[in-house]
């Protein structure tokens, strides 16, 4: 039921009364018209088009018209008492409305009285009688006449079953819309009662629906009655869908303003009860800020800042949702350590023990942070790069920023970046967001109490971006020396100096950091630890750490440094020491519960006791076997759990020179081969072999094992080694393994991982080693105490390798070469 655009109305027998004189009124008629009635109406109507309304059948309605033309001819009809078409417009035009303004379905209507309201605009109440179509337009001038056909109503005969049923549904759905609607008047639902004619009780509720012209129009036009009965009960529920959401919103809203009004009134009962029991209140809690904010030592600025807060929240009301972040943001203020430094120990030999005490190894890594603590000595001032330790996991990249921390007596906090992917998370919320903070970066300089803390940054490469915004551009500004003086954070909106903080950055991979942050930061690299590296570390670190841990005393259990090997070797495969750690733990958890069951255990851990605490071992060694086999040469292989010997196998069969490389060989590996064949092939009369051979024997390369990939030019002379073997049948010098680039003129070139190798081929039984002159360097650097019983050579060419690999005489059984003769072309 539809009261937009209309003044209240009233229905007094049947007498139309207006309060106001509005636009738009209706009434109900006494009865609808049969047939007979309507033969006074001709097939040429005068039409008079009406705006945003449809006239239906039976329904009286008044009509304000405006136009002088229109005038003129409602005064006509209503002297001649002729019937009147009246037809809605499409949509509303300022100017006179033509044919193709019009619907071309509309009601004929009979005037049944014309007011001349005091403003001067002239009414008409009118009634629909039938829906007509328009055949033809026959005039526009000076007012529209139309051809047109009555349309029948199309309702069934009452009784009928669907049809009562549709009735009763309408007038149910319309007393529900009275009763969520209470501008309708009660006189409504008592003259709805009464339709008992289902065309009139259709075309009562479809005038006052609440509903768009277009659609009272469809209404209209539908020939069906019960298509158009059942139409008009799909919008009324629509109707009432609408008026309980309005009504359900409106409830909540009211209920919202009055838990308001009762919280208002028992804070200030509350308050009332605090003054007079002394208790802490809103004005008590400011002015304790205020008393703190006399004791800090800031600048005039800062004060004049917070004095600024203070007051504006003083004047808050404290049950508004903006008193409590502006009294946590003046805490904030209180809490920040400004200007709040720690003595910083500048004693570098102290520096050193505890570095050498919490981790062992990593000469270089310490070496370079001994500097950088040296230049901070000297010069009192950090402006200069941002470490980075970038290395695999588990090497002690995190700890080693926690022992610098303690070197130089300073506050320690880390912060993890891993997965953080909201710039705010760096920067902070604006205060004017519900729930807003600050970012972790003055969170965690809140928490340290202290303007110069070590920071670090923990995986700083798993930094990931969104529609949130880039964290890794927002730590452009924290990282730059000539910028983090003043960071700014959205929260804090005031510039907070973070110059004085000592950032160390953490990263297992330096390929995910944005270019212009890694720019910032001076790259330390840590390698992963080689077994006996491990060993140590177990023996002066895990092994005492852990036992603590577990209540163990160290003359209840001690470990043999071979059972220690065994655990490193054949139970973990790892850069760090996290799963060696995990290990050990569980031989001593195994030793524990025999000492708390007062059971027989050994009290010391020897090799032979590994297999029986931790199982059948998880990883096998390659170790080294001398088979006197012509192809089979040892290389030297570079993992992220430490260095490898690999063995490279080549055989030969009778073909048409084929190449069949196996092993899941990368790439690089592949050309390092395809390398080695040509650089043999080119210089086959210099090492004895007969060119005939390439052409009809295939070559057959293979690196077990063949479910780990495997890729890199370090096998390349290992591949020209196995190949000159193999075509000239020539022995392998025993207990030899070798690593190094090949080109294809046949010099060597450097390759990296040379610790890791050189140590991986001592534990396997190796005794000489070649090498690319250039990595002479790499070998330097290595204990010399690792390097014990070695030989290494060191090379240029590929000529030098095989003079050393290769010896003079013939494999046992050498393999005898057969060739077809070459045809020749007279």
């Amino acid at each position: 039921m539809n009261k937009k655009n209309r003044s209240i109305r009233t229905l007094m027998g049947n007498q139309l009364y207006s309060e106001d004189q509005g636009d738009m009124i209706e009434i109900v008629a006494d009865a609808e018209e049969d047939e007979e009635s309507l033969k006074d109406i001709g097939d040429v109507l005068p039409i008079l088009p009406i705006k945003n309304t449809v006239l239906f059948p039976g329904v009286v309605l008044p009509i304000t018209v405006s136009k002088d033309k229109s005038i003129k001819l409602v005064k006509k009809i209503y002297k001649s008492d002729q019937p009147l078409g009246i037809i809605s417009q499409k949509q509303n035009v300022e100017d006179e409305a033509g044919p193709e303004d019009l619907y071309f379905i509309g009601t004929v209507a009979r005037i049944l009285k014309i007011l001349v309201l005091p403003d001067g605009n002239t009414t008409i109440i009118i009634q629909g009688r039938a829906r007509f179509e328009v055949m033809e337009w026959i005039d526009e001038h000076p007012n529209i006449k139309a051809k047109i056909s009555l349309l029948g109503e199309n309702f069934p005969v009452l009784p009928h079953d669907d049809m009562e049923m549709i009735m009763k549904s309408l007038k149910e759905s319309a007393f529900k819309i009275m009763k969520l609607n209470p501008d309708i008047p009660n006189e409504a639902q008592e003259a709805i009662k009464n339709i008992n004619s289902p065309a009139f009780l259709t075309h009562f509720l479809s005038s006052n629906l609440s509903a768009e012209v277009n659609e009272k129009q469809k209404l209209l036009e539908l020939h069906e009655g019960i298509e158009r009965a059942e139409l008009l009960l799909e919008f009324m529920i629509k109707d009432i869908q609408m008026l309980e959401l309005r009504l359900e919103i409106h409830n909540k809203v009211s209920s919202d303003i009055d838990q308001q009004q009762r919280d208002y009134y028992l804070r200030q009962q509350m308050k009332v009860l605090q003054d007079e029991l002394g208790e802490e209140g809103p004005d008590r809690e400011i002015e304790k800020l205020k008393q703190r904010a006399k004791k800090k030592k800031w600048s005039k600025e800062l004060l004049k800042h917070f004095t600024k807060e203070i007051d504006k929240a003083s004047r808050m009301n404290p049950a508004s949702a903006e008193f409590p972040i502006a009294i946590n943001y003046c805490e904030l203020l209180l809490d920040l350590p400004w200007d709040e430094y720690t003595q910083d120990n500048f004693d570098l030999n102290r520096a050193k023990e505890i570095l050498d005490k919490d981790h062992f190894g990593m000469e270089k890594v310490k070496e370079r942070i001994i500097e950088f603590l040296a230049v901070l000595k000297l010069k009192n001032d950090l402006k200069g790069p941002i470490l980075c330790l970038y290395g695999p996991p588990g090497v002690g990249k995190t700890s080693l920023g926690r022992s610098v921390a303690e070197a130089l007596g300073r506050k320690y906090i880390r912060m993890s970046l891993g997965g953080l992917h909201d710039e705010a998370e760096i920067r902070g919320h604006r205060k004017t967001y519900v729930g807003a903070m600050p970012g972790k970066v003055i969170q965690n300089i809140k928490k340290a109490g202290s303007s110069n803390p070590v920071f670090i940054l923990d995986e700083i490469d798993k930094i990931d971006s969104g529609h949130r915004g880039d964290p890794s551009s927002a730590l452009l500004e924290v990282l730059d020396p000539e910028q983090n003086n003043t960071f700014s954070d959205n929260f804090l909106e005031v510039d907070y100096d973070l110059s004085k903080v000592l950032f160390v950055a953490t990263a297992n991979s330096l390929d995910t950091i944005q270019p212009a942050l890694r720019d910032r930061m001076e790259i330390i690299e840590l390698s992963g630890y080689t077994v006996e590296e491990k060993v140590q570390i177990a023996q002066k670190h895990l092994v005492p750490k852990l036992r603590k841990e577990h209540g163990v005393k160290g003359k209840q259990l001690a470990f043999d440094k071979s059972a220690l090997q065994v655990i490193v070797e054949r139970y973990t495969r790892e850069s760090g020491v996290r799963g060696l750690e995990r290990m050990i733990a569980k031989v001593i958890r195994k030793v524990a519960k025999f000492i708390a069951m007062e059971e027989k255990y050994p009290k010391k851990i020897m090799a032979s006791h590994v297999r029986d605490i931790l199982g059948a071992e998880i990883f096998d060694i390659e170790d080294y076997t001398d088979e006197g086999i012509a192809g089979v040469v040892t290389g030297l292989a570079w993992t992220p759990a430490g260095g490898e010997i690999l063995l490279i196998e080549s055989a030969l069969s009778r073909g048409k020179g084929k190449l069949t490389l196996s092993g899941q060989l990368g790439d690089v590996m592949k050309e390092s081969a395809l390398t080695g064949l040509s650089f043999i092939r080119s210089h086959a009369e210099e090492l004895g072999i007969d060119h005939r051979v390439f052409d009809q024997y295939d070559v057959h390369i293979h690196v077990p094992a063949g479910a780990v990939p495997k890729d890199g030019p370090s096998a390349g002379i290992t591949l020209v080694t196995s190949l000159t073997s193999i075509f000239t049948q020539r022995k392998i010098k025993s207990r030899i393994a070798m690593t190094g680039e090949v080109t294809l003129r046949g010099k060597v070139l450097p390759v990296g991982g040379i610790k890791e190798k050189v140590l991986a081929a001592k534990r396997s039984g190796i005794e000489e080693i070649i090498l690319c002159e250039k990595n002479k360097k790499d070998i330097e650097e290595i204990n010399a105490s690792y390097l014990e019983g070695l030989n290494i050579h060191y090379v240029e060419h590929v000529e030098d390798v095989l003079k050393i690999a290769l010896l003079d005489e013939k494999v046992k059984n050498p393999r005898t070469f057969e060739f077809k003769e070459e045809s020749t072309n007279a």
